[in-house]
């Protein structure tokens, strides 16, 4: 018989490459410990610090690693970084490894969480930020813009909700909490915790990144920390703001800044965003709900990099303006530029 020539090519050298590989961004990445008022957090600094400041916060049970990682390593990201820093906060006692709070420790509420960003600002002398927040996160840079107005040139919120706990909400956390602090990460915990993040059957939508998620809620965070944090967020205040309508006085506050407002089709936030979306300013914000996906960040990041980057370039974030944009980020508040 005749003899396939392919048969006797060996191939050398060949390596895999994965394009959102995980973990990679640590190594990216300067890490800082910036003390605020209510004690240190941890500050991850990615890129160049003299271009315009991007600040991310992440959701309960992550930190700025496990949820960060895959999205600006994906290759359109990492071309965006050659335009931006990107400074990654840590809620206190959310990163690996670290030490669990003393009993005595009175964990800062999400206004407080929300006011620790003066004090990144002040740290690494910013005057102006975009920020990028999911979750428990975005309702934190949420208050933290609409304390302080003229720091925030825009926001990308993601699963935000703009309004307190309901009682369903309030009692499953109160239970996660008196689990994480006497049990740990029970199974309970983590199915809460996969639901949240992903929503109903992640496992049929992709099984490797679930098993990802579940090592990372049972090996990388403190559970007595994470107890602290959600409890935090389950007493959070309503964000007390609502659209006026136009030709009217203005009697409530709501964010002065441009807004993209997104969610997956899949998530069980969407109505929380859908709320939010309704109390804000419809000349300045944008909501999307992307589809196929649960966790934007993880399923979707090739459509949430692009709604990004389009959102920053309609804000004047454009690559020629660079060199102005980042001369304004450190001596006042960033404008609407076009080109």
């Amino acid at each position: 018989m005749p003899v396939d020539p392919m048969d006797d090519i060996e191939l050398r050298s060949v390596q895999l490459q994965y394009p959102n590989q995980r973990g990679s961004i640590v190594g990216q990445c300067d890490l800082r410990r910036v003390p605020t008022d209510k004690g240190d957090i941890l500050v991850a600094v990615q890129g160049d610090t003299t271009k315009p400041a991007i600040v991310t916060y992440h959701d309960l049970g992550l930190n700025y690693a496990s949820s960060f990682a895959g999205f600006f390593n994906f290759p359109s990201m990492r071309s965006l970084l050659d335009n931006f820093c990107v400074y990654h906060v840590n809620a206190p006692g959310q990163e690996e490894g670290a030490p669990t709070f003393p009993e005595e420790y009175v964990y800062p509420t999400f206004d407080e969480l929300g006011a620790q960003m003066l004090f990144v600002m002040s740290h690494f002398n910013l005057k102006s930020i975009i920020g990028l927040g999911v979750g428990a996160g975005a309702n934190i840079l949420a208050r933290f813009a609409l304390a302080n107005p003229d720091k925030v040139g825009a926001l990308c919120l993601i699963n935000c909700s703009s309004t307190q706990a309901g009682w369903i909400e309030w009692g499953y956390q109160l239970l996660n909490t008196r689990n994480l602090r006497s049990k740990g990460m029970t199974q309970g915990v983590l199915d809460y915790l996969m639901w949240h993040h992903f929503g109903r059957n992640p496992e049929e939508r992709n099984l490797d990144l679930v098993q990802l998620y579940k090592s990372n809620f049972e090996r990388s965070i403190n559970p007595v920390n994470l107890a602290m944090l959600i409890d935090s967020y389950i007493k959070r205040t309503d964000l007390n703001i609502a659209r006026t309508p136009s030709g009217s006085p203005q009697t409530t506050a709501s964010l002065k800044m441009p807004v993209l407002n997104i969610t997956g089709a899949l998530s069980p936030h969407i109505d929380d965003t859908v709320t939010f979306n309704g109390r804000l300013v419809p000349e300045k914000t944008n909501w999307m709900k992307i589809s196929d996906c649960g966790l934007v960040l993880e399923e979707q990041p090739g459509k949430l990099a692009e709604a990004f980057r389009l959102f920053l370039q309609g804000e004047g974030y454009a690559v020629g303006a660079l060199q102005k944009l980042g001369k304004l980020s450190r001596s006042g508040t960033v404008e609407s530029l076009s080109y």
